[in-house]
């Protein structure tokens, strides 16, 4: 359904369509990002844990996208990808599925993880897979109070950048992502739409959408998530 594709900011397409090679002019390092895994995590319900598995990876995705010198490989083509090639059905994602997974999408890079909230003690790990080896080339970690999440994928995107040697966000751009402040319920009232959207509950997607640009009004991803649900 076009929802699915729509609620994570993307385009959405056939399996061909996602497992189609990037076009040759296109000479950009492309960038899979996976959904990240909870680790077990306490503090919060178990629904915002599961919901933050996708609102970190759309997040991370946002952050990356903020750079033209990279291509960030979109949410919804690679959940449709997962879902009708049953990539995932095993359960965790490996260093060889993701690098698959990256072939399929024509990326350099897929980035796979897991984050751990251990009553408001914040983790983000983040492995990066090499597509063309198959191996876990970077190990990527940032921690900080929950109430600090923002900043935390901020600096996960960054020091991914920095890692793999990739072409630097310019630094207007840099210095406004690091000025901006989202409020960590936002972002976690954004993941929760996110959750239900994926599982085709429009309604309730929508009215968290709406809850998040009440929090923070300048909230400009889920200000185009509600656009679309609403044109649908």
């Amino acid at each position: 359904m076009w929802w699915r594709a729509a609620f994570s900011l993307v385009l959405t397409g056939s399996v061909a369509a996602a497992a189609a090679p990037v076009s040759a002019q296109d000479t950009r390092p492309g960038i899979a990002i996976l959904a990240f895994e909870n680790g077990g995590s306490y503090g919060q319900d178990k629904e915002v844990f599961d919901a933050l598995q996708v609102g970190l990876q759309q997040m991370l995705i946002t952050e990356l996208s903020a750079n033209p010198q990279l291509r960030i490989v979109e949410r919804g083509r690679l959940k449709q990808l997962l879902e009708e090639q049953d990539l995932a059905a095993a359960g965790r994602v490996d260093a060889n599925t993701a690098a698959r997974i990256g072939r399929l999408v024509g990326a350099r890079y897929v980035v796979l993880g897991g984050f751990i909230d251990f009553y408001g003690d914040f983790r983000i790990d983040a492995r990066i897979v090499n597509v063309e080896t198959g191996e876990i080339v970077r190990v990527e970690k940032v921690s900080d109070r929950r109430d600090r999440l923002y900043t935390l994928v901020v600096n996960l995107a960054n020091q991914l950048t920095r890692g793999l040697n990739l072409p630097p966000l310019p630094r207007e751009a840099m210095e406004q992502r690091q000025s901006r402040e989202v409020p960590t319920e936002a972002l976690t009232l954004y993941s929760r739409a996110l959750f239900y959207a994926d599982r085709g509950d429009t309604r309730r997607a929508e009215e968290l959408f709406a809850r998040a640009i009440e929090v923070f009004p300048d909230y400009t991803e889920a200000k185009e998530a509600l656009r679309q649900i609403r044109q649908g």
